[in-house]
């Protein structure tokens, strides 16, 4: 996986056993104490009473093990985190949190388990060390946290297998790990007002049936190449087979708020499907800019489906929203690209049956309304187009539009030439995503 967040394994946690420097089976209280947990593979604080109610208000967290072990226990149950509720209420606030450990995540809700957790800083430094942490159903409530995490597979909004869900809402997120996204989604994530960074990874990474939806935040990546990957992106959608998360849709919405990429493309989405939505987002391409949206298969070395038939059908809308780079598809993958509300493409849109096999029968269908403009950079194939909207070259002038039978729908005086299979002057946008209201989180 691009996160590299976790890997074979199960949700159950009965076989799991926990050690702890406090354990809470019934209600509790700490109120300003410094709490230090240095075993192997320790919590230093762990709910675990299905009727537990714990507040932790103004305390310092210090955890700290040379000898934890990190892995999958930790990945899936929490085990080592400093935080765990593995059932019943967990309340934390003023809190200072730092662990030193493997798998030493800063607050780990699991199973039944609720945790709210506020007006905190959470750092940690090693692998497998997320900032805050759902898994196996937990649900789990962030209100202005500074969080930093350092380690490898540890991003500041983690979650694993099982998923659950969590709600932020401001703060700033930062991870430096390899192999580290601001958020790593297994789970439903709703992000708010937050300031989300990965300095050495994507920014974030989606994993099959579960959302992630962002708003008003500031989100960055900075993912490196690496030769196991076909290409470097900055949000990935996709399926990575490991069993983290249940085969399905996976959602990406991101409304107003800003996305940075510092390397490669901007989109990828390959062995999965996908809906993708932006509203009225800043987006800041890399300097190469490789893609705006990616969406084909993949030759990944670690196993992403079966080379020829892991493509993508994907559902991307951009509702207000200036993009700027080139639309990727393959004869293996689905796409419909909706622009509206004044929505802008600079780019092409081409076709690269690079990892197809080029022996399927895909679809890339572009729906651009009678207020979008799409300004084409380079020839550019599809299989058809609904064109309410202006297409225009970078100097202004009129793209020719033609049939793949040689059929001249839109005669241009551009160089350029946008080649389709059906094409229409009309535009249907009714199949279009929609963008959630902030309230609704």
């Amino acid at each position: 996986m691009p996160g590299g967040q976790g890997g074979p394994g199960g949700s159950d946690n009965s076989n799991i056993e926990y050690i702890a420097v406090h354990e809470y089976e019934e209600d509790g209280e700490i109120t300003g104490e410094e709490i230090i947990s240095e075993g192997t593979d320790e919590n230093a604080v762990l709910v675990s009473g299905s009727d537990a109610k714990v507040t932790l208000s103004d305390v310092t967290v210090t955890r700290t093990s040379g000898d934890s072990t990190g892995g999958d226990n930790a990945s899936f149950y929490g085990v080592g985190a400093a935080l765990l509720a593995t059932a019943g209420t967990l309340n934390v606030s003023g809190a200072k949190i730092d662990t030193n450990a493997k798998g030493g995540a800063g607050v780990f809700a699991y199973g039944d388990s609720t945790v709210s957790v506020s007006d905190s800083t959470i750092t940690t430094q090693e692998s497998a060390s997320g900032g805050i942490h759902v898994a196996g159903g937990g649900t789990l409530n962030a209100r202005n946290l500074t969080v930093e995490t350092n380690g490898g597979s540890a991003a500041a909004i983690r979650s694993d297998r099982g998923g659950g869900t969590m709600t932020v809402e401001g703060g700033s997120y930062t991870s430096n790990g390899s192999g580290s996204p601001a958020v790593y989604c297994t789970a439903d994530i709703s992000v708010a007002d937050a300031q989300l960074a990965a300095t050495g990874s994507e920014a974030v990474c989606i994993e099959g049936l579960n959302t992630l939806r962002l708003y008003d935040c500031d989100l960055s990546g900075n993912m490196p190449d690496q030769d196991q990957n076909d290409c470097t992106w900055t949000v990935i959608v996709y399926q990575s087979m490991s069993g983290d998360s249940e085969v399905g849709n996976g959602t990406f919405e991101m409304d107003g708020g800003t996305l940075t990429s510092g390397s490669g493309g901007l989109f990828y989405t390959t062995n999965t499907e996908c809906t993708i939505t932006l509203n009225n987002v800043d987006i800041t391409p890399s300097d190469t800019n490789a893609f705006f949206l990616r969406c084909t298969g993949n030759n990944n070395k670690r196993g992403w489906g079966t080379a020829g038939a892991n493509g993508s059908d994907c559902l991307f809308t951009a509702i207000r929203q200036e993009m700027e780079g080139d639309v990727i598809w393959d004869s293996i993958s689905t796409l419909d690209f909706y622009m509206t509300d004044c929505s802008v493409l600079t780019g092409a849109v081409r076709e690269d049956e690079t990892f197809s096999g080029g022996s399927g029968d895909g679809t890339c269908s572009l729906y651009l309304d009678e207020t979008s403009t799409w300004i084409v950079t380079g020839d550019s194939t599809l299989t058809s187009l609904w064109q309410a909207g202006t297409i225009i070259d970078e100097d202004g002038r009129t793209v020719t539009v033609q049939g793949t039978d040689g059929t001249i729908y839109v005669q241009g005086d551009s160089d350029l030439t946008v080649t389709t299979g059906t094409w229409s002057d009309t535009c249907d946008t009714r199949g279009a995503g929609v963008s959630t209201e902030t309230e609704n989180i």
